[in-house]
């Protein structure tokens, strides 16, 4: 395990835009089915167990690898997002898909992370559905650069020092997980109860 920080802050804060009931489009890696990558997330949510009053454990269900958004509903037109997922499935369905290994941990100030390599397979895809969301919507949000594929296990909901998280990491012997990636999803997002929560879009296959 190696650390980013030596305080952390509540990733929880209501970030510009974002209030309770509001939703977003965007493009996620999610996890429904693999087992292997719930294996090392349970592992942590074990060891990190004792934190709970400092960190917020993911479940399953709602494991991601942030990939790319498009906009608010009710300010993205469905028309436009659906016109995105249908350049960005003729765009993907030449993308071959490809194993990734998750993990181990990074503490990072606002979350428990677990990288993943290679993330060379990863940034195309990324790249596909932005020249996607390009051609439809002129400008694409969010910059390019500055992208890091990750998968959080935990996110800080409290401010105050890094040490007892980074301790609780210290020495395990954690195996990362293998995932096969065979398609992305367009899901609409929300953060109501303090967790990521999503309804899917759509489901575009990698070829």
């Amino acid at each position: 395990m190696t650390s980013r920080t030596e305080t952390m802050r509540n990733h929880w804060w209501w970030r510009p835009g974002w209030s309770v009931g509001r939703r977003f489009y965007t493009w996620h890696l999610t996890f429904e089915g693999e087992t292997d990558v719930h294996r090392l997330a349970a592992e942590y949510r074990s060891a990190l167990a004792p934190l709970g009053d400092f960190l917020t454990p993911i479940p399953d269900r709602w494991l991601h690898l942030t990939m790319q958004g498009i906009g608010f509903v009710g300010e993205a037109k469905e028309r436009d997002v659906q016109a995105i997922a249908d350049l960005a499935r003729d765009r993907l369905a030449v993308l071959p898909a490809f194993d990734l290994r998750i993990g181990p941990a990074v503490l990072d100030p606002e979350a428990v992370l677990l990288h993943v390599n290679p993330d060379g397979p990863v940034r195309s895809v990324r790249d596909a559905i932005r020249d996607a969301i390009g051609e439809v919507l002129g400008d694409v949000p969010e910059k390019a650069e500055g992208f890091t594929p990750h998968v959080s296990v935990a996110y800080s909901n409290s401010e105050g020092p890094a040490e007892p998280i980074a301790r609780a990491l210290a020495g395990l012997d954690i195996t990362p997980a293998g995932s096969r990636v065979s398609a992305v999803e367009l899901i609409v997002i929300n953060r109501d109860n303090k967790m990521y929560e999503w309804e899917t879009f759509a489901s575009v296959p990698l070829g």
